[in-house]
């Protein structure tokens, strides 16, 4: 994802019909990882999913998306910008229709990771449009990019919300379905605004895209298994060595290959490698902590589809109004590190509180919104900062790849966490119930340890961050 400043010397005059269609894009791109959260209990009883098969609704998008977002990037610098963008959309709206008419879980599955599959395509080619079309004017580029930025926050949110309005009132087939006529409307609006963009020369990484998607498959599908295979059969063991050897072979191919997916060198800018596991920490602790929400509302608390997405919604638009009005004011005057310190920390406690106070008989006001506003306050104060702090130190000609990376650590971190919370929270309702506990009590029990282990990594997060990011240089 290069920027290329200087391919245009005079503003385009489509740019700011341009940035809408690009927002778009990434308002539709976020929305497809929380629509699908409140509709989650409708897809399980009407596909048959287990309680712990679940995650692989969320986990399908995020893996491909995350795994194979550099691919797309590098695709978009080769064969224009705008081609990736129109074969992105073209792609996303074919999955939609699949998951939308899903009949079983392979089927559903497999929709989801097409879709991320065309998000992957969609998200660099945007980003690196926003970049040409507004470089002419440092001004104009802030502004746009704060557009960019607040369209992503309003894609969550709006995710959560219509998630329950379309399960409700529709059916959960139309929370995939709702895609398709935003999809040909980007394709027929992207001849008209959009530039082609730049291309370069070059080669395409596909093996090494390949083997790191193959080799996060793999380990979440080993860790999701693990509860009911065991973590010492033969199953479990040979899947994550196997993982294991396709992430070593990544990196040997990074290191020989003259044009990789990732030159290995970048890792050795001071905090970008620090900076991305406290990132991917970041998205390990919040993604476990509205996916298991969004469970104890409707499968303990009974809230029905629209309840659910509706008790959602306070803290999304809380996430949408700290991050754009008050973050980055906190960073511009404390730094970085320490905002994002402090909102790992807030993460962690209203993890904690949602661990200890949100019982089956619970009451939403009481035990369920203080402490999901307090998530929320964490997540909207460490993720710009953590944002920041995974891409310090890059040169200028290599922001565009650190902010690939940092997509995706975040995206990779939201997969294994919450492959990691589902499977112990799995692993302690099983243990309920055979203790004779009530489906109930024991699914909440379930609930809670995934808190408590999200909570974990959001400490783990803070810890690292406070110890090892550096001050960076004025």
């Amino acid at each position: 994802m290069s920027t290329q400043a200087n391919v245009i010397a005079a503003p385009d005059a489509r740019r700011w019909r341009a940035l809408f269609l690009l927002c778009l894009a990434q308002f539709m791109v976020i929305m497809d990882t929380s629509i699908i959260g409140v509709a989650l209990p409708a897809i399980k009883e009407a596909l048959g999913y287990s309680q712990d098969n679940l995650q692989w609704i969320f986990n399908a998008y995020v893996i491909f998306l995350g795994g194979l977002m550099l691919l797309g990037g590098r695709l978009s610098d080769l064969f224009g910008q705008r081609r990736m963008f129109m074969l992105g959309f073209l792609i996303l709206s074919m999955a939609s229709l699949l998951a939308g008419l899903a009949w079983s879980e392979a089927a559903m599955n497999t929709g989801r990771a097409l879709q991320g599959l065309g998000s992957a395509f969609i998200l660099p080619a945007a980003l690196t449009i926003v970049m040409i079309l507004f470089s002419h004017n440092p001004k104009e580029l802030n502004k746009a990019l704060g557009f960019w930025g607040a369209s992503a926050a309003a894609g969550g949110t709006a995710g959560v919300f219509l998630g329950g309005v379309i399960t409700e009132w529709l059916s959960w087939n139309w929370t995939f379905l709702i895609n398709i006529p935003v999809g040909i409307f980007a394709l027929i609006y992207s001849m008209r605004v959009l530039p082609a963009g730049v291309r370069q020369k070059g080669s395409v990484d596909v093996i090494g895209a390949l083997a790191i998607t193959a080799a996060l498959v793999l380990a979440v599908y080993a860790i999701v298994t693990a509860e009911q295979v065991g973590w010492g059969s033969v199953q479990t063991i040979t899947l994550l060595l196997i993982a294991a050897l396709l992430l070593f072979v990544f990196f040997v191919i990074q290191k020989v290959k003259r044009e990789p997916l990732i030159p290995l060198g970048i890792f050795a800018v001071p905090n970008l490698l620090v900076g991305n596991i406290a990132f991917g920490l970041l998205a390990g602790a919040w993604i476990p902590l509205w996916f298991f929400l969004n469970l104890y509302l409707q499968q303990v608390l009974r809230f029905s589809a629209f309840a659910g997405g509706v008790a959602l919604v306070p803290m999304t638009v809380l996430v949408m109004v700290v991050m754009i009005g008050l973050t980055g004011r906190l960073v511009g005057r404390f730094g970085f590190k320490s905002i994002l310190v402090i909102g790992l920390l807030v993460l962690a406690g209203s993890l904690f509180l949602l661990a200890g106070y949100t019982p089956i008989n619970g009451n939403f006001v009481a035990n369920v919104l203080p402490a999901s506003l307090l998530g929320a306050l964490g997540m909207a104060l460490a993720f710009i900062p953590g944002t920041i702090a995974s891409m310090s130190g890059a040169k200028p000609e290599e922001t565009g790849l650190a902010s690939g990376i940092a997509n995706t650590s975040y995206q990779i971190g939201s997969a294994i966490g919450l492959a990691i919370m589902s499977a112990v929270a799995a692993s302690w309702t099983g243990g309920q119930l055979e203790q004779g506990t009530e489906q109930i009590a024991a699914l909440n029990t379930g609930f809670h340890a995934a808190f408590i282990g999200a909570a974990i990594a959001a400490l783990a997060g803070a810890f690292i961050a406070l110890l090892f990011l550096r001050k960076p240089k004025q």
